[in-house]
């Protein structure tokens, strides 16, 4: 039963609420005057009038418990007063321990905290002007204890509520800024899973379907059937790499476990030759120097591949950008860093188009693992200088 009143008065508006509370002090007030049940320290000669009289002026401000409560509390004072110079009663009591309840919870922080500090001095200075003023020291310990609860508990308890409520929204914030900050992780590991894929996507995609343009343009104007062949084979080949490596970053995004990407073997500089031989059926003559063949240097497989990735992306701008030039591709080892240089002829009529992609892919990769890259004009042509660090994995031949 208190249960179902309980949930009936919370789903009251805050001002009906109020109202219901200022009613059933003013009622219980009433019957316990009525009834006799009230006194504290009686003169025994008031009229009950008049100490209704001042019950329902004292409950009236409580109106303002929420909006104004310090004012609700001032204008509080004048009934108790009144009160203590009939005789101090229980019901105004009571109604003014509410007057302080409500002061000290629905007040601003510092008025919160000086009225919490107000109210034990208040019942020490009242205690020593009791046994100061009082004949019987006997009735003066009486009236302090009859007196303080009514004081104490309410200051004390509304302290308590407004402790536990500041420390639930202190909580309630922590947790909504860790949940801020876990979706601002998650869209930052999205954004980069992004930017990846549509690095590889790039890498794979644009270096062969360029390839495979320049190729099929060349082919339409031969006549020769024997070179017209080797061509469309080497378009064959492009394409049929493309497939390969698009169902191989297919494969691992579709990956469940780890075991599933192990099976993926991305691409090496080892398998640099493919790239030239592409860029060649492209008719681009890539002269190749490459030292780690001879120190014998073993790369970490992140360094391999951005490497791969950097000389693929390179030699495709060199066949879009300058078609039938020389390009030269080196690579060397020094002090735990490898140096990949593509460098090629600029064409008479460069081809434009270029949307600036493949530079920003292959600075990203670089970057990726703490390397650097250049790509510019110079001295023959255009330059790509990728300077990456390489991790010591077993000895290097001298």
């Amino acid at each position: 039963m208190t249960s179902i009143i309980s949930s009936v008065f919370r789903r009251l508006p805050k001002e009906r609420q109020d109202q219901v509370i200022v009613l059933g002090y003013f009622v219980l007030g009433s019957v316990l005057y009525l009834t006799g049940i009230y006194p504290v320290l009686d003169h025994g000669d008031a009229p009950i009038w008049q100490r209704i009289a001042l019950l329902f002026a004292i409950c009236v401000p409580l109106l303002l418990r929420r909006k104004a409560p310090l004012l609700g509390m001032a204008i509080a004072v004048l009934p108790l007063a009144g009160d203590l110079a009939l005789g101090l009663s229980a019901p105004i009591l009571i109604v003014f321990g509410d007057h302080l309840y409500s002061a000290v919870l629905y007040s601003s922080r510092q008025v919160s905290r000086t009225i919490a500090v107000l109210g034990p001095m208040c019942v020490l200075v009242g205690t020593a002007l009791a046994l100061a003023l009082v004949p019987s020291w006997r009735l003066a310990i009486f009236l302090v204890v009859a007196v303080a609860p009514f004081i104490v508990i309410p200051v004390w308890w509304a302290a308590n509520i407004r402790q536990h409520r500041a420390l639930l929204a202190s909580e309630r914030a922590a947790s909504e800024q860790l949940s801020r900050i876990a979706e601002l992780d998650r869209k930052a590991a999205v954004g980069a899973e992004r930017a990846r894929m549509a690095r590889d996507l790039h890498d794979v995609v644009a270096g062969h379907l360029s390839a495979i343009a320049i190729q099929s343009q060349a082919a339409m104007s031969l006549k020769d059937p024997e070179t017209v062949s080797k061509v469309l084979a080497s378009v064959r080949e492009n394409s049929v790499s493309a497939l390969t490596e698009m169902r191989a970053i297919i494969k691992l995004l579709r990956a469940e476990d780890a075991a599933t990407e192990d099976n993926v073997s991305p691409p090496r500089l080892a398998e640099l030759s493919k790239l030239i031989e592409s860029a060649t059926a492209a008719g681009i003559h890539v002269e190749v120097h490459n030292a780690l063949d001879d120190a014998g240097v073993e790369l970490p497989a992140a360094v391999d591949l951005a490497a791969y990735r950097i000389a693929q992306e390179a030699l495709t701008n060199a066949i879009k950008h300058a078609p039938g030039a020389r390009a030269s591709v080196s690579i060397r080892h020094s002090e735990g860093m490898i140096t990949l240089e593509i460098s090629n002829e600029l064409a008479e009529e460069t081809t434009s188009g270029d949307t600036g992609i493949g530079l920003l892919n292959m600075r990203e990769r670089a970057t990726a693992i703490g390397g650097s890259l250049f790509a510019g004009p110079a001295e023959r042509g255009w330059l790509v200088r990728a300077v990456l660090p390489v991790e010591k994995i077993g000895a290097v031949a001298l």
